[in-house]
């Protein structure tokens, strides 16, 4: 797949709330998943598919209640792309938390090889 086409697929199977599939389909076995900070939930950085797979459970068993969640179209580069991600979610001990991220993707051999997160 182009850079394109992944692009396109991930903002389709998030759209769906198919993030868990997203990862299986369009990430590299050794992709890396990098946060803005590092917290006492997450490290800052997480290698490989089942490490990310992982995460994005924990994640899912900390949300109580997810308000909204919207993704942009992507900016799209030569072999890595952009998105925008807003979501408006309920946390377990923690309440409501509504904010917006930028989502860039780095693409190699037909695969995301990376994923990083800003604020």
């Amino acid at each position: 797949m182009t850079t394109e086409q992944i692009a396109r697929r991930l903002k389709e199977l998030c759209d769906q709330g198919q993030f868990e599939h997203a990862l299986k389909e369009l990430f590299s076995s050794d992709a890396v998943s990098i946060e803005p900070n590092e917290s006492p939930d997450f490290a800052m950085e997480t290698k490989g598919i089942d490490a990310i797979l992982a995460k994005g459970k924990k994640w899912n068993e900390m949300v109580t209640e997810q308000h909204s969640f919207e993704i942009s179209e992507p900016l799209i580069a030569s072999d890595s792309f952009a998105l925008t991600m807003h979501i408006d979610v309920t946390m377990k001990g923690r309440g409501r938390m509504n904010h917006k991220e930028l989502c860039i993707y780095k693409v190699s051999g037909g695969k995301i090889v990376s994923e990083e997160f800003l604020m």
